[in-house]
Parts: structure tokens; sequence; C-alpha cells
């Protein structure tokens, strides 16, 4: 059903196929071993498999009757009163623990948030839950602390081997010569997984993979857009960076790393270099809870001339 979408083909159904850390692997093992979970917060990056851990421990681990809702879209404190609290209230069909799957909770308002709390701890005995997010400082601490927390960042290895394996169950040839530049193209999309094999998969041509020129547009787009603000020409430069959007997806956190790593590849001078790394961290770090990315952007590039 999925073979042309390999998002999809290739979406972990099983905590083997899961890209984990190895701590985060034990802990995981001593769940499925032990058949109980506590009440789990899961964060970090979009595309590091969030969503799919949480749905493989239901589906897979526990084999338990759960609830998934996408709290994004059902963000408000009626939510909890009706769908969460109703649900989990109830005991099983087959007695067992449920669970309660609430996917980009860092979406919930905050009077749901609130109202969370007390849900949790009042069908503690019946009902355990899965909470997942991006930004774990816009989870309130009272939910935080009610959870044991994981960061699914996976490490760019367990990346890398993963895209090898796709690639080798595709039948696509990459020559040994060119296993350096696979790795450097899944760097350009760490630590999203997910973006990375979309990208790979759109780079495979007749058994064969032309991942050379993305990469290099990239890195010579980001050069130009460092030189341009460099020479105080900060509002061109940002004319230009909105006018090409599509050499980096629109994705201005993934823009802010590659200035990062141009910059600290560049020849410029090392008190300079120093300061605008420290210009273009302080940017990616405002990016996780700044409302427009591309104002942000622009920020920054005003500081670098």
């Amino acid at each position: 059903m999925f073979d042309n979408l390999w998002v999809e083909k290739y979406r972990p159904s099983d905590l083997e196929s899961m890209v984990l850390s190895d701590s985060n692997r034990k802990c995981f093992e001593k769940f499925n071993k032990a058949q109980e979970i506590p009440n789990l917060l899961f964060s970090g990056s979009a595309g590091i498999g969030k969503t799919s851990l949480a749905k493989i421990i239901c589906n897979s681990m526990l084999e338990c009757q759960y609830l998934y809702i996408n709290a994004s879209d059902e963000n408000g404190i009626d939510m909890i009163r009706t769908k969460v609290t109703n649900f989990s209230r109830t005991k099983s069909f087959d007695g067992t623990i449920k669970c309660i799957i609430l996917d980009e909770t860092d979406g919930l308002s905050l009077d749901a948030q609130r109202a969370l709390r007390n849900t949790m701890e009042d069908h503690a005995g019946l009902t355990r839950f899965i909470l997942t997010a991006n930004y774990n400082h816009r989870i309130i601490p009272p939910l935080q602390s009610r959870c044991q927390s994981f960061d699914l960042t996976p490490s760019l290895s367990g990346c890398s081997d993963r895209i090898k394996q796709i690639l080798k169950l595709e039948n696509i040839s990459v020559p040994e010569s060119d296993i350096d530049r696979l790795d450097e193209f899944v760097k350009t999309c760490y630590p999203d997984l997910r973006k990375c094999i979309n990208e790979i998969q759109k780079n495979c041509i007749d058994g064969k993979i032309e991942f050379d020129n993305l990469v290099k547009v990239k890195d010579k787009f980001v050069e130009n857009i460092y030189k341009i603000a460099k020479e105080g020409l900060a509002i061109k430069a940002r004319k230009k960076v909105i006018e090409n959007e599509h050499v980096f997806n629109g994705d201005y956190v993934e823009l802010l790393r590659a200035l990062f790593n141009c910059i600290h590849e560049s020849n410029t001078p090392d008190i300079k270099k120093s300061e605008h790394l420290i210009v273009v961290a302080e940017h990616l770090y405002r990016s996780t809870f700044v409302v427009d990315p591309e104002i942000n952007f622009f920020s920054c590039l005003l500081a670098l001339t």
C-alpha cells in the first residue's frame, strides 16, 4: 500500500526497528519485559519517531486499548474534560492498563495542561499517558514531573545506518567512494530522519542516488547569504532567502544550522568568527519559541552585518 512512500513503508512497527540511543533502548526493553509503563513524555525535534514509538508501545509492546489525540488540533480544556477524562476513567475490555497518546502536547493551552495533571493522577490505576512534544519547555513543570521524560533524538550514526539499510532494501547502489558524501547528506537533515528519508527518495533515480548536487546547491546558497550579510546588505540577503525557500524547504532552523556550519568552516578571522557563531547560536535557540521563524532569521542577518 505504501510502496511508493518510503516514510510510511519504513515507518517503525516494533522496538527493534526504532532508531534509539543505547540508553533509551535499554529503558524501553525493560518496559517491554515488565509489560508495564509509567506516564511518559517524549521530546525532541520533528521526524525522530516520537509518535511512532508511542504507537509501538500501545500496539506492539503492551497490545493495549488506547486513544490517540492530536493535541495541536484539539487543544482546549473541553477536550480534556470530555475525551480524555471519559476514556481514562473506565476499565479496558480485558482489564489491563489503557493508554492515551497526546501527540504534540506542547500545543495544549495552559488551562488544558493544568486540567490534565489532575486527570493523570485521578485515574492512574486504569490509564497511562504518553505525551509527545517538540518543545519541552512548553510543557508545564507539574506535567513534566508526573512523567518519565525521554529525549528521543537519535545518534547521527544511527540515522546514517538506517538510511543505508533502506537504500539496500530498495536495491539502490551506493559506491564505496560515495559513502562519506552520503553521510554528509544525512548530516544536513539530522536529526529529522523522516525528512532525510523523503529527500533520499526524491533523489533516487534509476537505481542510483543523486544527492551531490542538492548538497552543493544548499552549501553554495548559504555561503552566498553569509557573504552578502557580512557586506552589510541584510535586506538584500533577506530577499534572496525568501525568494529561494525551496532550496532549504522553508526550514529556517535547518538554514540556521547550515549557516552555523558555514561560518565555522569559513576563513573569517577567529575573533569575528566567534562573534558570528555566538549570534547564530543565539538565534537558533530563539527559533524554538518564536512566532515567525523568517523574522528570527532576518534578525540574525542584521546582527551579522
